[in-house]
């Protein structure tokens, strides 16, 4: 129970792929102790793809952490002034959120918790899902890593041969990554070797 008593926001956002590699982690999260809300993009709220519905996604992280899903800009907002949130979990991550989280863009329930979250200077996790991690998306994946409480899940190339620009965090870290970020240190090493087939990426 290593999050007992902590209030985290668990964003998922549409790498689609990865979403069945993330829900045993939020899982985990929630029986470590700690109060879990779930926050969903658009992507995931409206998209149903061959990896699953969006009424089986927001089914399952609503039954997962027995907690009603936030998903609009309105219901985030009051993340920021309220401090709702010891922690934000953004997982997977995907280019498309990346890109808008690194320039400042806020048009999702999801990136609205991030900006009210760090407006508070409080901790968000970035678990990054990406096709072009190191192509388009690598400078704002620089910009933040830069960021002052961004703290990042460790990350690696899923498919160095055959996608040499896609990136993925290893999703069995993020329950150390929280811990680590809840005492301000990014876990450590962040760059990882080639990750395990089967764990693809989208976004």
């Amino acid at each position: 129970m290593r999050l007992k008593g902590k209030r985290v926001g668990f964003a998922v956002t549409g790498s689609h792929c990865t979403l069945a590699a993330v829900m045993p982690q939020l899982a985990r999260v929630v029986a470590e102790g700690a109060q879990v809300v779930p926050i969903l993009s658009p992507a995931v709220r409206d998209s149903d793809t061959r990896f699953g519905t969006s009424a089986f996604w927001r089914a399952e992280v609503e039954r997962i952490t027995g907690q009603k899903a936030i998903d609009n800009i309105t219901a985030a907002e009051p993340i920021g002034p309220k401090k709702l949130f010891d922690l934000i979990v953004v997982a997977p991550c995907t280019g498309n959120t990346l890109a808008k989280l690194a320039n400042g863009i806020t048009d999702t329930a999801v990136l609205m918790a991030v900006k009210a979250q760090l407006r508070n200077l409080r901790p968000v996790v970035l678990a990054i899902s990406t096709n072009d991690g190191l192509g388009a998306n690598a400078v704002n994946l620089g910009r933040v890593m830069n960021m002052k409480n961004i703290y990042l899940v460790p990350f690696g190339q899923d498919d160095p041969h055959n996608k040499p620009n896609s990136l993925v965090a290893s999703m069995d870290l993020i329950v150390d990554t929280i811990l680590a970020a809840l005492e301000g240190r990014q876990i450590q090493p962040v760059l990882l070797g080639p990750l395990p087939k089967g764990q693809e990426t989208g976004g």
